[in-house]
């Protein structure tokens, strides 16, 4: 039998069109946000993500959605892809959920996150692209 948080994360997940770390590079390139939810001392200890957004994940609702007052810049409207990192990917499935929830249905995440990115060696090829602005 599985826990309710296992449940909780495979209904998320059922939501999520989720992103392979290979994927990822395209997704940025045609205008998706990637945000890094992990907190100070697990990006000191694993690395910092090039071309993401910190926002760490108790403050990611107010700062992404469009009608906060607490919104970032990049939270103009519905449509923002937002595409969301912590370090194995599942933290950020819940957290992308949450971000539907709130009407932003193309939030998702990462499988695998931080950590399937750098054993894909995808962290170089995001060094590349632009961070988010």
């Amino acid at each position: 039998m599985s826990s309710r948080i296992d449940r909780v994360l495979a209904d998320a997940r059922a939501r999520l069109h989720r992103l392979a770390a290979q994927e990822l590079p395209a997704a940025l390139r045609r205008g998706a946000i990637l945000v890094d939810i992990r907190p100070a001392a697990q990006r000191a200890a694993e690395g910092e993500t090039p071309a993401a957004l910190v926002i760490e994940r108790n403050v990611l609702e107010w700062r992404c959605d469009p009608t906060s007052d607490a919104k970032l810049p990049q939270a103009k409207d519905d449509d923002v892809e937002w595409v969301i990192l912590c370090s194995q990917g599942y933290t950020s499935s819940l957290a992308a959920a949450a971000l539907q929830d709130l009407g932003l249905h193309r939030a998702t995440d990462v499988v695998g996150g931080y950590q399937a990115l750098a054993a894909a060696d995808i962290l170089a090829e995001l060094s590349e692209l632009t961070p988010a602005p």
